[in-house]
């Protein structure tokens, strides 16, 4: 089985997902003394500080629950999340500590309840749980056409009761104790859509389709007041309380919200396009003049009611795409921000470290200053999506360091990183200055590695160049145009020497940068879809029609490499920073990973949703992917970096593995089992010795070994200049010399005594090593006694070194089957080093005694010979591979 991310690539988490349909929760945490914002983001459950709208942290339901959560509730202690006709509950808005099964259709509708939990689903089905023993308390069936409940509430002080609205318009009171109705309001023939506790008891606001509101007393069945809003049906209720404002916000589908004074009983004021699509949930925060809205537009707003008029300004937000992304790339070259556009028209930036450095640039417009009057709504300045962009940090705040270009749009606009906004220019050429051409417009666009000029391919087949700074127009490639058919990519190399162009007509062009020469042109097999140039290495990626890639070195300006495997159209391709490997991505589902040095594939793996757009991080740690109708942006961190990966070539038949997109809290990546997942690849264990003719080092720490020689150099050195004097301590009792008049003895007189200690010089026991060395002479077994100088220091070694010496209680047989060790060690060619340090440290030592012992001398000048060839063989290996590194450093291949 293989493991997430195939081999290469594991899933880490996603970016840019903030809010979705389901109404986010507001909690209070009494010990923190803080309200908490829960919302439900695809399969996993986002908490908010709401002070300062910081991620506190994610439930780890991406791991547990299968589909997307599509309804949300919390008490006290716990948060309620169920997906299709599935009940779950969390704790420390981490672990899952209650499961509830038993419907048998999707649950729409959650109320916790004290001790229980009431949930109802679509086919009218109500059970209330019980919360610790998971166990059904009550279940009531509805008739759907008679009473279909569409929402749910506990009004205040109402002990075991609850309220259900029908969409058929009616209103009952149930006490779920002993399972009665205990009144059915006959409301008013339109469905009801929400229900909101008022702050006064017994009082209830009712949403209906209508757009109307109800602010009804349940105790009495009275109307206190009823408003209207011209926006449809009535999506979210909150009441402001304990400031002193009676005031009741309420949104709308299209994303308005209005603001009602329950005192003089009156709208007070309008907050339109509060989000692009209706308004999910709303909570005023309890004490404060702060409103929350969430929507599935992909945004939270923080609103706060500090101005006059009694209208709300945001106070924080935190937002990513309100439509699917179409182009994401890594912006300068730490790899912490991410520049994407998209669909909505916007440009933004996720930061990978923390979303509060997370910014947005804006929506695309022809004019900006009559585009904020009309409002987002009604603006017909607003430009198309943003189709295909590129950033540079040199010169970035000094003025605009993005150009874009727009879906069927003829100018690319130029972006501001720093200001956070659109840029001051509209590049396009000077004969569509007057007029807008129906089938032109720009495909392709690149800024040169200063940031001084930009770039941009037209569909008709032209290439300009315009200045970043002041937006003129500095020239264009070829006497008319540049390519007969339309501009499929731009590329600039890193040095300003040259543009690279790729036309539909399969003809990729160089062109002079100054001069704006055509320097060579290369045909193609068949029409290109996109380039990609890896600035670094020179190697160009081609993507074309029939799903094939090919890599284009622009020096030799020849293809070096071809790759075929994709099948569907070639949606985006990156190169890693070395620019070893391209990855690509298609409209089959896979991202695949081309080996360039090796030409070969070596990783694949299939996702749910085809990958749109790819790009791979400047420092080599993610590579971040964004998908079909999808909003967020998928980051799959390199495995390569951190834990052992297979890069050997897949094979022709492979078939990859669905890999699910990973959730939005960090996935904990865990070692594989047996290295399945690698392609059973196992790690190399490296044999003693590698071949006959070669050489083996010991690999032991150069202190151990490259020192020896010089150790008395080094002992001297480290000697103290003066050796440290300790004054005599007096002894306890006073030595005495006896006689008839007692007298102490001098310290003259006390160091002419006699000393009584024995010296046992001659007694001392032999070392290991050396009795290890004596039964080696009958044995001709070395491995012992070697394996205990690799076990010493460079002072022990030293130390038995010299007690092989006939002075040192050694004797000539010891001494001669140390050189027989020496000439072991250079016969098998293994520990090389050693053998040449300890040789010449004995050597050292002894010279004297071996010169006078025939039988040393011998052994001597037979490991004299052996010591030469050995060197001259190594040498003459060494000279080979010399010269053949030096050839093709040189050569021009």
């Amino acid at each position: 089985m293989a493991r997430e991310g195939g081999g290469l690539f594991a899933g880490f988490r996603v970016l840019g997902r903030f809010s979705s349909h389901v109404p986010h929760v507001l909690r209070y945490h009494g010990r923190h003394r803080e309200f908490y914002l829960a919302i439900a983001v695809g399969r996993s459950i986002h908490t908010y500080n709401v002070n300062l709208l910081n991620f506190s942290s994610v439930c780890l339901t991406g791991n547990a629950l299968p589909q997307d959560i599509t309804c949300l509730a919390a008490d006290r202690m716990l948060i309620f999340a169920s997906y299709d006709n599935i009940l779950h509950a969390f704790a420390r808005n981490k672990e899952m500590v209650h499961t509830y099964e038993g419907h048998k259709a999707r649950i729409h509708l959650l109320q916790p309840f004290g001790d229980h939990v009431i949930s109802v689903d679509v086919d009218n089905v109500l059970i209330v749980w019980n919360v610790q023993s998971e166990e059904e308390y009550l279940q009531m069936d509805f008739d759907k056409a008679m009473f279909a409940v569409s929402a749910i509430l506990h009004p205040s002080t109402y002990l075991n009761k609850i309220l259900l609205g029908s969409e058929q318009g009616s209103l009952q009171l149930w006490n779920i104790s002993s399972n009665k109705l205990l009144y059915s309001f006959p409301g008013w023939h339109i469905p009801v859509t929400t229900l909101e506790q008022a702050p006064a008891v017994d009082v209830v606001a009712i949403g209906l389709v209508s757009g109307h509101i109800i602010v009804h007393n349940i105790k009495f069945d009275e109307t206190l007041m009823k408003f209207q809003q011209d926006w449809g049906p009535i999506t979210a209720i909150s009441f402001r309380t304990a400031d002193g404002h009676p005031v009741m916000a309420a949104g709308s589908p299209i994303g308005h919200v209005a603001l009602w004074d329950l005192e003089e009983k009156k709208m007070m004021c309008q907050m339109q396009n509060a989000h692009s699509t209706a308004i999910a949930g709303m909570s005023f925060v309890p004490g404060e003049p702060l409103l929350i809205t969430n929507g599935a537009d992909n945004a939270i707003r923080v609103w706060i009611f500090d101005g006059p008029g009694g209208i709300g300004r945001v106070l924080r937000s935190r937002m990513g795409h309100s439509a699917p992304p179409t182009k994401i790339r890594y912006h300068g070259q730490n790899g912490q921000q991410i520049l994407s556009a998209g669909q909505d028209g916007t440009l933004q930036s996720f930061s990978t470290v923390h979303e509060k450095f997370n910014k947005s640039l804006g929506r695309g417009s022809i004019n900006k200053k009559k585009s904020k009057k009309k409002g987002l709504k009604l603006d017909t300045m607003a430009l198309p999506p943003i189709t295909v962009f590129a950033s540079e940090v040199a010169h970035q705040s000094d003025w605009d360091s993005i150009v874009a270009c727009h879906q069927g749009y003829i100018t690319c606009t130029t972006w501001n990183y720093q200001k956070t906004c659109m840029g001051a220019h509209k590049l396009k050429p000077k004969e569509f200055s007057k007029h807008k051409p129906i089938d032109t417009y720009a495909t392709a666009v690149d800024i040169t590695s200063c940031g001084n000029f930009a770039v941009i391919g037209l569909s008709a087949g032209q290439v300009d160049v315009y200045n970043m700074q002041s937006g003129i127009h500095r020239g264009r490639f070829g006497k008319e145009r540049a390519h007969k058919g339309a501009i499929r990519g731009v590329a600039v190399d890193g040095l300003n020497q040259l543009i690279i162009t790729a036309g539909s007509e399969a003809l990729i062009k160089f062109w002079k940068f100054k001069t704006k020469d055509l320097v060579y042109t290369t045909e193609l097999s068949s029409s290109p879809s996109g380039i990609l140039l890896h600035r670094d290495s020179g190697i160009l990626g081609v993507a074309f029609d029939d799903f094939s890639i090919s890599a284009l070195d622009i020096e030799t300006r020849k293809i070096v490499r071809t790759f075929s495997g994709h099948r569907g159209r070639i949606t985006d391709m990156t190169f890693s920073p070395d620019g070893r490997w391209l990855i690509t991505s298609s409209m089959d589902c896979t991202i695949k990973t081309w080996d360039l040095p090796s030409g070969c594939l070596i990783d694949c793996f299939l996702v749910d949703s085809a990958a749109v757009s790819l790009t791979m991080s400047p420092t080599g740690d993610f590579l971040a992917s964004t998908h079909v109708d999808d909003l967020g942006i998928y980051l799959w961190s390199n495995r390569s970096l951190y834990s052992l990966v297979s890069l050997r070539p897949l094979p022709s038949d492979y078939e990859p593995s669905v890999v699910t997109c990973p959730s939005t809290c960090p996935v904990q990546d865990v070692d594989m089992v047996d290295g399945e997942a690698c392609g059973g690849m196992t790690e190399y264990i490296s044999p003693e010795q590698l071949e006959e003719q070669l050489v083996t080092l010991s690999l032991l720490p150069e202190s151990r070994w490259k020192n020896l020689l010089s150790l008395d150099v080094i002992k001297e050195k480290n000697k103290p200049r003066e050796p440290l004097t300790v004054p005599k301590s007096a002894p306890f009792f006073i030595p005495t010399v006896p006689g008839l008049i007692p007298r102490y003895v001098t310290p003259e007189e006390e160091n002419e005594t006699q000393s009584k200690v024995v010296n046992l010089g001659v007694l001392v026991q032999k070392s290991d090593f050396y009795i290890h060395l004596e039964d080696a002479l009958s044995t001709s077994e070395y491995t012992a006694p070697l394996n205990l100088l690799k076990s010493v220091g460079p002072s022990n070694i030293e130390i038995e070194l010299r007690g092989l010496a006939p002075e040192g209680g050694g004797s000539v047989e010891v001494m001669l089957s140390f050189l027989r060790m020496v000439g072991m060690m250079l016969n098998k060619k293994y520990n090389f080093e050693l053998a040449q340090a300890y040789l010449a440290l004995f050597l050292k030592l002894h010279l004297k005694i071996i010169s006078s012992e025939p039988n040393l001398m011998e052994e001597v000048s037979r490991l004299s010979v052996q010591l030469e060839e050995t060197w001259i063989h190594l040498q003459s290996l060494f000279n080979q591979n010399l010269c053949v590194l030096t050839y093709m450093r040189s050569a021009l291949l």
